[in-house]
């Protein structure tokens, strides 16, 4: 694939590859001097065949899938987890954030100084799931996190178009 940008004083054309069109030396900002996308059109040298191979597209046979997002409190992640298992969910992805939603963060003392913590630590699960079991899977989590009190977190549910399982190509539910 060759792409050419110019250099903003002079207008020299500069391939993508790092190479001068034009014979021109080296510009600095941009891998190999490119400064900015030239207006010539993009010249791209490839095999379609191979092209259309390499991008995955969803078979028409393709079944929904779910992304769940879940923030909840730290102190639940094992009764979240161990609910999510006595359903038969294996792939959580689980990461440690910070943020607030209505509870505007809290006041500590420490040292006899009062400190604002507005920003409250949580724990984020994510999911992606089959269509069939978001439900199930958004129930086990709310009734396993729940406290009733402010700061229980939230669970976001979007579509998925597709899933590829990088080591060996599967898609869709069969990559999950």
């Amino acid at each position: 694939m060759e792409i050419f940008l110019r250099r903003l004083s002079g207008g020299r054309r500069r391939s993508a590859e790092g190479g001068s069109a034009d014979g021109a030396g080296d510009y600095g900002h941009l891998p190999g001097g490119l400064t900015e996308l030239s207006p010539q059109p993009i010249r791209v040298f490839s095999n379609p065949k191979t092209a259309r191979e390499r991008i995955p597209h969803q078979d028409k046979d393709s079944k929904p899938m779910k992304k769940i997002e879940a923030i909840i409190q730290p102190h639940k992640l094992d009764e979240v987890k161990e609910a999510l298992h006595g359903i038969g969910v294996d792939g959580i992805t689980i990461a440690e954030v910070r943020g607030h939603g209505r509870q505007k963060g809290h006041t500590e003392t420490y040292r006899g100084n009062e400190y604002k913590v507005d920003l409250i630590p949580k724990v984020k699960l994510d999911m992606i799931v089959p269509d069939s079991r978001a439900k199930q899977i958004v129930e086990a989590i709310t009734a396993a996190a729940r406290s009733g009190k402010i700061g229980d977190g939230k669970i976001f549910v979007s579509p998925v178009e597709e899933a590829i399982r990088i080591r060996n190509g599967d898609q869709g539910e069969d990559a999950l």
